[in-house]
């Protein structure tokens, strides 16, 4: 009989390791109220290469903090592509919608 390692927890199709990072990173910015993962992850119909979409709530971020935020969660070196909208800069109604629906809260201050 052959054993194996337990497998980490996982929701999204991420392990609690990457999901605990960006949690971190997010700790960094006080900017930042709170994450909305949205997109295939959230409605549990990822692949295993998806993208993590993600909707982030800080009304006072400015453009350069923003770049450091995306700086600072490609410095992960996930195995993944993020995808990073400020929700306060969402312009199309259709997306908004989306992330309403399916979104789901991955961080809160």
């Amino acid at each position: 009989m052959a054993f194996t390692e337990p497998v980490p927890p996982q929701r999204f199709g991420l392990p609690a390791s990457a999901l605990d990072s960006l949690a971190d990173v997010f700790g960094q910015f006080p900017e930042i109220d709170k994450v909305v993962l949205y997109g295939s992850r959230a409605m549990d119909r990822y692949r295993s290469g998806s993208d993590i979409d993600l909707a982030v709530s800080a009304p006072d971020m400015g453009w350069a903090t923003f770049l450091r935020l995306e700086q600072a969660i490609d410095d992960l070196l996930l195995p993944w592509k993020v995808d990073l909208a400020l929700i306060h800069q969402i312009e199309n109604q259709e997306l908004m919608d989306h992330i309403q629906r399916v979104g789901v809260l991955l961080y809160k201050a």
